[in-house]
C-alpha cells in the first residue's frame, strides 16, 4: 500500500476530487485546509526573508491511502490536475505503507 499526499491550491480541489472520483478503485481521500509558505529561493522576485517566511498562503492537504496498483494514477492525476504552471502551485508525493486497516463499529444485531 502507498500514501499519497499533496498540498494543492484551494481552487484546484473540486477539479482534483472529479478527476480522483473518475478513477477505477479510487479508494477516497481526506482533506485538510492548510497554510505554508515555500523557500525564499524559489521566488523570481527577491524580498525581505522574514517577509517571506511569515507570508503564508492557504493551501488544501490531500491524503490519500491506495493500493499500489492505482497509486502511481492518483499520483498522475493529482500532478496533472492541481498545476496552474505558477511557483506555489504545491507538492505531491507518495510514501510506503506498511499496515493499514479501516476503524468503524459494527451494530449489534436484533436482541
Amino acid at each position: 500500500m502507498k500514501e499519497i499526499k499533496a498540498i494543492i491550491r484551494p481552487n484546484k480541489l473540486s477539479a482534483l476530487r472529479d478527476a480522483l472520483v473518475a478513477l477505477p478503485d479510487f479508494p477516497g481521500m481526506t482533506v485538510s485546509k492548510v497554510e505554508g509558505c515555500s523557500a525564499p529561493s524559489r521566488h523570481v522576485t527577491r524580498q525581505r526573508i522574514k517577509d517571506e517566511l511569515t507570508d503564508y498562503s492557504p493551501k488544501v492537504r490531500i491524503e490519500i491511502i491506495a493500493p499500489d496498483a492505482v497509486a502511481e494514477a492518483i499520483f498522475q492525476r493529482i500532478t496533472e490536475v492541481a498545476q496552474t504552471g505558477h511557483y506555489g502551485d504545491g507538492l505531491v508525493w507518495i510514501t510506503e505503507v506498511e499496515k493499514a486497516a479501516f476503524v468503524f463499529k459494527t451494530m449489534p444485531g436484533p436482541v
